[in-house]
């Protein structure tokens, strides 16, 4: 009662009571009987104890916030989390990419030198092929010149002996190998 008391005086300080012509806790005065319905509908609610029925529901409500809010907070904490170790992966994957890049630059640069020396033993075969042909060649063209120098020599000979035997002396010759054909075939 004492926390109407207050509240009821300022009420009673209202326009309707400076106007005079009525008495104001007259039923015939509406603004009275208006102060009466809000005096019982705050009394009700009171006895329903609605009040403490909103207290309770925006404790309630602050509450179910709360949990949100930490709920949130603790989804924060493991997106940042996850994203860490999202980043210490990539990180990884960098390195192991930067690794692999560096590997393979080192085996492309040992095969294009093993390639060269390949290459150099390729042209050292090839030229001591070459130089093996060419004194293969040398030597045929030298053994064709002495064959064709005996050749040319026996031909001469042949001419000058043509020239210096007789038709006597060839008879005889001819003859001579006539006989020496037949001794050794028989």
């Amino acid at each position: 009662m004492r926390k109407l008391t207050p509240s009821l005086l300022l009420l009673l300080a209202t326009p309707a009571m400076a106007a005079g012509d009525k008495p104001f806790f007259s039923l015939a005065n509406t603004d009275f009987i208006v102060l009466l319905g809000f005096l019982v509908f705050i009394g009700i609610l009171v006895y329903f104890k609605v009040p403490g029925i909103i207290a309770g529901l925006l404790d309630n409500r602050a509450e179910s916030i709360r949990s949100e809010l930490e709920e949130a907070k603790s989804l924060r904490e493991e997106a940042q989390t996850l994203l860490a170790g999202y980043e210490r992966k990539q990180r990884e994957v960098q390195e192991q990419a930067d690794a692999i890049v560096t590997a393979a630059k080192a085996e492309a640069e040992a095969a294009a030198e093993a390639a060269k020396e390949e290459l150099k033993a390729s042209v050292a075969r090839r030229l001591q092929a070459a130089e093996d042909q060419i004194s293969s060649a040398e030597a045929s063209a030298l053994r064709n010149v002495r064959d064709q120098a005996v050749n040319v020599a026996i031909a001469a000979a042949g001419d000058v002996l043509a020239k210096q035997m007789s038709a006597a002396e060839a008879n005889k010759l001819i003859d001579d190998s006539i006989a020496t054909v037949e001794a050794k075939l028989h």
